[in-house]
């Protein structure tokens, strides 16, 4: 039986299995060596064809997208269930809270049975801040039309741009720059009140300035 060093005890084969101490590695034709996954990269053979190359990006690509939503997942439950101590579990886990924050918006705002499989984290994300019913709609165009997170954004901006502009009367605000735990916050805020994210900025603005006027 050929050694396992200890560092291959750490590799894991695409899809995902962990090598043990008495695993058999058995030699296997040129172009067929496994790629196997570490803590810090892909060991990729030196002889891989096209087919088998790309068959491991999709399969990378799913392990990583759905490490968004288990990592969104687990962030809700630890804050509905532990809202006292998930921080520091959080910490414990050596994970950044800030980074986990916009997974587990997304989380929140989408239920388990909502989530289209055919669709990356990403495209939900775009559309989070939206109504429900108004979110499942644009997944289903997005999904119908195989269209790339890329592209649904340009789609809902020019939809917002086309709504605008079909508005008599509208004036346009000056561009608003802050940082992205800010605006997070902010979406945060509005998902909670079950609000589009711009009439919750609108509705915040009018409040300021109802407060600051007196009226």
């Amino acid at each position: 039986m050929p050694h396992v060093s200890k560092d291959d005890q750490h590799d894991r084969f695409l899809p995902v299995g962990r090598l043990s101490a008495r695993t058999t590695v058995r030699r296997r034709p040129i172009g067929q060596e496994p790629i196997l996954t570490t803590r810090v990269g892909l060991r990729i053979p030196g002889s891989l064809t096209y087919d088998r190359w790309e068959k491991a990006g999709s399969q990378i690509f799913q392990i990583a997208d759905s490490s968004a939503w288990c990592l969104g997942d687990w962030l809700v439950y630890g804050q509905e269930r532990y809202a006292d101590r998930y921080q520091t579990g959080v910490q414990a886990a050596g994970l950044d809270y800030q980074t986990l924050r916009n997974y587990a918006w997304v989380a929140r705002n989408f239920e388990l049975w909502r989530r289209r499989e055919a669709l990356s984290f990403g495209h939900h994300a775009e559309v989070a801040s939206l109504p429900p019913a108004e979110a499942d709609t644009w997944l289903d165009r997005a999904e119908q039309h195989g269209w790339s997170r890329n592209q649904l954004r340009t789609r809902l901006r020019e939809s917002r741009a086309g709504s605008r502009e079909a508005r008599p009367g509208c004036a346009s605000l000056p561009r608003i720059s802050a940082n992205r735990d800010r605006v997070e916050r902010w979406r945060e805020a509005a998902s909670k009140v079950d609000r589009d994210f711009e009439e919750w900025v609108r509705n915040a603005l009018d409040r300021a300035a109802a407060h600051e006027l007196g009226c």
